[in-house]
């Protein structure tokens, strides 16, 4: 007989994951099904930010920038290793969004939405600070200074996938649906093993539609529903430059053409500037950031820097597919970024819930608006929990991550200089990781033990899912080592470890 749970979810992106740690936490028995990696799509794509979004503001989206404040310090509080605030300058810019503007911005920035640990906005005179010394000369004298959080964004995916999974979901990765039909006894879903082609059918109670930019293609194609609006595909793009400043600040810079960018440090030695916003025709898995985008955010940036940033200062460019639902915005920045949930009750004893749009900072709002629409149609099972408890590793206090960071490098001199990036992937569980000592290293930066776990907890199966999702070492790694952690991962798989 076909395995059967409460709830399928279709897509491992934090949306989906965030559904499924939700769902299992208030006693649904729930199965997972992504067909690549974790967060291998847009969720892996994002500017790493935890934010209010101080652009939506114009959009009036009141509601979805209220909601964004309150989660950054949830966030913080649940995953203090992955995420961190950060300080943005605000540069104003003469004939672009007047000063008075900027200033009730922020003002609403900082009160609508319960801000209790971040600090508060502040004034900037840019002749003086220091935040103006790399920007061009005499082009900015006001500026203004506020908080948002930096986030690790396919590590917080993981994270919340690995937290769904100990409280008894099914996560399985690598894993397409194929088809699926639903009767009086429910849903019946042939599921694909995309590593060797086998097949199998589970049963489900309800089916969740958490596909990302496939969320259409997998209600037409897999789910034949038929659905009442349609799926705007948005195009952001990114580049990562050398460091282009020495403080640790960020920018956010306002355009001519009235999109802003941000330029943010990141991983130590580079700065990631971005991001585009252009709708997106064909399939999303073949995404990637174009000349015309790299061009553009090359230019934008150095609009505004004193020194010039050109194609050889480029270390990395990537690009993800916004999954948006079609509100009928005239402009692909205009678009809601707003969740919405489409319902299908056809069979009412096989219901569907198709999830567009949401951003990285609401995934934990929208995944409780879920269980809302879970609950009407299977009963409720439990209180909502996520709010209060952290994600794996996240169990220690925000002031206490120094501490982890110097024990585990007094603990193992042999990863000291590695001790910053492990604290920050994985927090308290690093002492898990390395209990038994660090093993071989395998290239300049990782360690037998920490790919090991990768591949026993964190469902890694390959150099790119080591390199640029549980890691971003990927900016670091040689060509050949690259190629021995291909050959130490593959000895792992075949002895079974």
């Amino acid at each position: 007989m076909a395995e059967i749970s409460d709830i399928a979810v279709i897509g491992g992106g934090i949306n989906g994951c965030g559904i499924a740690r939700d769902a299992a936490g208030r006693g649904y028995s729930v199965h997972l099904c992504e067909m690549g990696d974790l967060g291998g799509a847009t969720s892996s794509a994002s500017t790493k930010l935890i934010h209010g979004g101080l652009r939506y503001l114009e959009y009036y989206e009141f509601r979805l920038v209220r909601e964004s404040l309150e989660e950054r310090e949830i966030l913080w509080r649940m995953a203090p290793h992955l995420v961190e605030p950060l300080r943005f300058v605000l540069p104003h810019h003469r004939g672009l969004r007047p000063a008075w503007m900027l200033r009730l911005g922020l003002f609403l920035y900082d009160h609508i939405g319960g801000r209790k640990l971040l600090a508060p906005t502040k004034t900037l005179d840019l002749s003086r600070d220091p935040a103006g010394e790399p920007l061009k000369p005499g082009l900015f004298r006001l500026g203004f200074e506020y908080s948002d959080c930096r986030v690790d964004d396919a590590r917080l995916v993981v994270a919340t996938a690995r937290d769904a999974a100990a409280r008894g979901a099914t996560i399985s990765t690598r894993t397409k649906l194929v088809d699926a039909w639903r009767s009086l006894e429910g849903w019946r879903l042939e599921l694909e093993n995309v590593r060797d082609g086998s097949r199998r059918t589970i049963g489900a109670r309800m089916v969740v539609d958490a596909a990302g930019p496939w969320v259409g293609d997998v209600l037409t194609e897999r789910l034949h529903a038929r659905p009442r609006a349609g799926v705007r595909l948005v195009q952001g793009s990114h580049v990562v430059t050398r460091r282009l400043f020495d403080h640790d600040r960020c920018y956010i810079f306002q355009n001519a053409d009235g999109r802003v960018i941000f330029a943010i440090p990141y991983a130590g030695d580079f700065t990631l500037i971005g991001t585009t916003d252009r709708d997106y025709v064909g399939d999303p898995a073949d995404v990637h950031a174009s000349e015309a985008e790299i061009d553009y955010l090359l230019a934008a940036a150095g609009d505004h820097f004193r020194k010039p940033i050109d194609r050889d200062d480029v270390a990395w460019s990537y690009s993800g597919v916004r999954p948006l639902y079609d509100d009928g915005a005239s402009e692909a920045r205009a678009a809601t970024r707003d969740y919405v949930f489409e319902t299908d009750d056809a069979v009412a004893t096989a219901p569907l819930v198709a999830v567009y749009g949401g951003k990285l900072t609401t995934y934990r709002r929208l995944a409780e608006a879920a269980m809302d629409e879970i609950e009407r149609r299977l009963g409720r099972r439990g209180e909502a929990w996520t709010e209060t408890a952290p994600l794996p590793g996240g169990d220690f206090a925000i002031a206490d991550r120094d501490r982890l960071i110097a024990d585990l490098a007094a603990a193992h001199p042999e990863i000291a200089d590695e001790a910053r990036r492990l604290i920050g992937a994985y927090g308290a569980d690093a002492a898990k990781i390395f209990a038994d000592g660090a093993g071989r290293r395998i290239g300049a930066h990782l360690s037998e033990a920490e790919i090991a776990w990768m591949m026993r907890e964190e469902w890694a199966e390959t150099a790119d899912d080591v390199l640029w999702r549980r890691s971003k070492l990927g900016l670091r790694t040689s060509t050949e080592e690259r190629a021995a952690l291909e050959i130490h991962m593959a000895a792992r798989r075949a002895g079974g470890g």
